[in-house]
């Protein structure tokens, strides 16, 4: 579980309260990939990712590189707005810049998996 046995959570854990006053456990905040020997959270790109309009959630994960030692994925479950049409090669750009410019360039993802709702 994510409680301890004393009902506290685990310093690795991100949480924040909601505005019904609910806890809300957002993941493991040491999650560590390295990038060409940067050390970046998975937690920390997925917040920038989070924020985009047509995001409704995201996962960052890493896949062996020869080159950088890790690659990133990012993949997004699900999407708002593939309803509405929204071009992924768009979505994927716009993500790419906004992820450099927050977090750093070196974070843009190499590929992004874009999944349908359901």
């Amino acid at each position: 579980t994510v409680l301890d046995t004393a009902g506290f959570f685990f310093t690795r854990d991100g949480v924040y309260r909601t505005s019904e006053g609910y806890n809300q456990l957002t993941g493991w905040l040491d999650d560590i990939i390295n990038i060409s020997g940067h050390q970046l959270g998975t937690a920390e790109v997925e917040d920038v990712v989070n924020h985009h309009v047509s995001v409704a959630e995201s996962a960052v994960i890493s896949y062996p590189h020869e080159i950088k030692g890790e690659g990133k994925v990012l993949a997004f479950l699900p999407l708002k707005c593939l309803s509405q049409g929204y071009c992924t090669a768009t979505l994927t750009a716009e993500l790419g810049e906004l992820i450099s410019k927050k977090t750093a360039k070196y974070a843009a993802p190499d590929y992004v998996q874009v999944t349908r709702a359901g």
